[in-house]
């Protein structure tokens, strides 16, 4: 069951396809200038932070490290992910929201 507002729009999006998951997908998307929001699961490798923490910087994308691994894949309905890249504006910005108001949110 998912629990909060942001996993839920997550999930929508992901089923509109406006979500790309998986770290190639992700530093792919990334660099096209596609993605509109970073979301890495807060128990992924230091690694993989400081690797998206670099790149979202220089791009200018907002990076949100958030929930686990199991809980972002189960929220788009896959297995377990570390990283996910929202590929909608208007997504990005209702998931901006809830996650802000979300006490347990790392930006």
């Amino acid at each position: 069951m998912v629990s909060s507002k942001a996993l839920s729009l997550l999930g929508l999006a992901a089923k509109a396809g406006r979500v790309a998951s998986g770290e190639f997908t992700v530093d792919k998307e990334v660099k096209s200038g596609r993605a509109m929001l970073v979301i890495v699961a807060a128990d992924a490798s230091d690694n993989t932070k400081k690797k998206f923490r670099n790149m979202c910087d220089y791009y200018k994308v907002p990076i949100y490290f958030y929930k686990d691994k199991d809980t972002l894949g189960h929220a788009i309905g896959k297995e377990f992910r570390a990283s996910l890249a929202v590929l909608d504006a208007g997504f990005a910005k209702g998931i901006r929201k809830h996650l802000d108001t979300e006490e347990n949110t790392i930006a």
